[in-house]
């Protein structure tokens, strides 16, 4: 039996899961779904990081006891895999007491082996990455603060008697490593990055703290917790048994593929490797690092106010539309932005115009011409085995590259096929097969056309399951996905076709607009009434501080179509990130004497959608009359600065 172990990163409790969270483990889950419909046995693996000094400063500003509140937030996670149809086969906590047994046999072989040892520790730690920096690492604002690389967050020092783990006798062993197994890091930009940091040699590790209580304590030394992060990469093997069920862990055990963010590279592409050579224990297959997603241009923050729950989009597009977006829109392994004018895009354009209407027009005729009963292929003509061979080259493509975590050029490649399978069915033009009564020519290209949906469907089953078990359902198919549809062209001759509604509907752009144009004045209004200053009246100094006035420089300015007055601004806020902001100025300023401007916007405004694009955030001007100037600041200063 051919065997996958795929595992997602462990997510941190200290905040909501969101779609930057959902990105990897729906990834996860395609993943292992098409290795399902290969006929591979899968274990794929996710869970919850609930240690370390984040949860108990999250606990301890919320009032309640860190257990309480990493069970309130592991069941957020769980709710939330289930509502988006993940299909892992195990949930891991770090809190299972398996897990903390495991944690604490794994540090227990690494000190007979010599690799750990008491020191004391002196240098730079950054708490929100619950992450150790040596002082070269480290960045500067101006004002001369010591940064993360990672978070930009100022580091604090920590002076500790600690545990060390001996990661500096490793670097030849992973350099070996990375030389004879190309593959190990991927994409290539990122494991170029750790032979950067292998070839300049490798520092022991702190792997203690003792000035925090909320973790596993060292074996026969329990003043000291074991470091979270040490604590974390254990995950991926008490999962599957180890210590106890050797012969589970045997099974699965080396992970084919670790799927992270970029951001924790080093830890699983370094530190856990050199833990797993100091144990004895092989190393996972691969390390595939994707990069970060942001909403409409913006790091997904809580202060930002775009940390979106998923389901949201889930409930107004459906799963699997969500589902294709981001893996047909975002490079997996590269940055990736998230946006929904981009995902209504390619539901109208490549679910309900390319594939939906191509199976809704053909079980049209099937419905019509044969009494909705699938005609079998008779002879072919030229046309007809350019086609099948076209498909065979897909499949072979798609396969390929799918097995190489190329999702997004895989799919590139299946809609291709489509769209030549929308030119056979309108070269073919069997409406005037039908018309001239050649019923046998006909129901060869129609069966042709099904078959070739059917596979379609299996191919695309890992994205979109639910369109795709909707597609089998109507082609008179109860099966399971299964790699048997992928070839052959007589698997539904004869069966009897369920026709309904088209598969994807259109987003209505119009109508939805306009209900939003209508929220947002209603918005507007109820706004006012409740924060009315009236001409002349004094406002005092707490109040004006609500208003977040910054300086902001016009990277990009466009019209909005089918308006007279508004203009879509990309804007770069500094510190805050790059924004996009809708403003009605396009009677006073065309889109190219926008650009480069420094002007002055409310930061803090909470989003709306005007014609159906999203504004966060307002400008400045001054009108009199029926002139219109923006307030704008002089080229000294930066953009982000604040107003005060």
């Amino acid at each position: 039996m051919k065997k996958f172990y795929i595992t997602t990163p462990i997510y941190y409790v200290n905040a909501e899961p969101h779609i930057g969270s959902s990105y990897t483990t729906i990834v996860g889950d395609i993943l292992a779904r098409y290795k399902r419909m290969l006929g591979y046995e899968v274990f794929y693996l996710t869970g919850t990081d609930e240690h370390g000094q984040k949860i108990a400063q999250a606990a301890r500003e919320k009032g309640v006891e860190p257990q309480v509140l990493c069970d309130e937030l592991a069941q957020k996670f769980k709710d939330l895999w289930k509502d988006l149809n993940i299909t892992n086969d195990y949930f891991i906590r770090t809190t299972d007491e398996n897990h903390m047994r495991t944690v604490q046999y794994f540090v227990s072989r690494m000190l007979e082996n010599g690799d750990v040892y008491k020191g004391t520790y002196e240098g730079w730690y950054c708490v929100p990455c619950e992450t150790y920096w040596n002082e070269d690492e480290l960045e500067h604002d101006e004002h001369g603060h010591n940064l993360c690389p990672s978070c930009k967050r100022e580091v604090q020092v920590i002076k500790e008697e600690n545990y060390f783990f001996r990661l500096s006798k490793y670097t030849e062993p992973l350099l070996k490593h990375f030389q004879d197994n190309p593959d190990f890091v991927e994409p290539d930009f990122r494991k170029n990055e750790m032979l950067k940091i292998l070839e300049s040699g490798l520092k022991d590790l702190s792997i203690t703290r003792t000035t925090l209580k909320w973790g596993i304590p060292m074996p026969k030394d329990p003043e000291h917790v074991i470091y979270v992060w040490v604590d974390a990469l254990i995950n991926y093997i008490s999962a599957i048994g180890y210590p106890d069920n050797m012969d589970n862990f045997n099974k699965w055990w080396p992970a084919d593929v670790h799927l992270i963010g970029k951001e924790i590279n080093r830890f699983h592409s370094l530190i856990w490797p050199a833990m797993l050579m100091s144990v004895g224990l092989p190393l996972p297959k691969k390390v595939f690092a994707h990069g970060w997603l942001t909403v409409n241009g913006q790091k997904i923050s809580k202060s930002l106010g775009n940390a979106i729950d998923p389901r949201e989009y889930v409930k107004k597009y459906g799963n699997d539309v969500v589902r294709y977006y981001l893996v047909r829109d975002i490079v997996f392994g590269k940055d990736g932005d998230f946006s929904e004018e981009n995902l209504i895009k390619r539901l109208n354009s490549d679910l309900a115009n390319d594939y939906g209407n191509l199976l809704h027009r053909t079980l049209a005729m099937i419905v019509k011409h044969f009494e909705s009963v699938i005609p079998g292929i008779s002879s072919l003509e030229e046309i007809d085995k350019n086609l099948i061979d076209e498909y065979e080259k897909t499949k072979e493509e798609y396969i390929s590259l799918m097995d190489s975590y190329k999702i997004t050029d895989a799919l590139d490649r299946l809609w291709q096929f489509i769209g030549y399978l929308n030119k056979y069915f309108d070269e073919t033009r069997p409406w005037v097969l039908a018309k001239e009564g050649n019923k046998e020519r006909l129901g060869t290209v129609l069966s042709l056309v099904v078959e070739s949906t059917l596979k379609v469907a299996t191919l695309v089953s890992p994205v979109m399951p639910d369109s795709s078990k909707e597609v089998y359902s109507r082609l008179g198919i109860n099966n399971d996905f299964s790699e048997i549809y992928l070839t052959g062209w007589e698997h539904l001759k004869g069966r009897k076709i369920l026709h309904g509604e088209p598969l994807f509907k259109k987003f209505e752009k119009v109508k939805e607009e306009k209900s939003m144009e209508k929220e947002q004045i209603k918005g507007q209004a109820e706004t006012k009434a409740e924060n009315v200053v009236t001409m002349g009246e004094l406002i005092d100094i707490d109040y004006f501080k609500k208003v977040d006035l910054r300086v902001a420089k016009i990277l990009e300015a466009e019209k909005v179509e089918k308006s007279e007055k508004l203009v879509k601004l990309q804007i770069d806020l500094g510190e805050l990130g790059r924004r996009q902001i809708v403003a009605g100025i396009a009677q006073f300023y065309k889109p190219e004497e926008l650009v480069g401007r420094l002007i002055i916007v409310v930061a803090n405004l909470k989003p709306a959608k005007l014609m159906g694009i999203e504004s966060n955030g307002m400008l400045l001007a001054a009108k009199k009359n029926d002139k219109l100037k923006l307030l704008t600041v002089s080229d000294e200063i930066e953009p982000g600065a604040k107003i005060s």
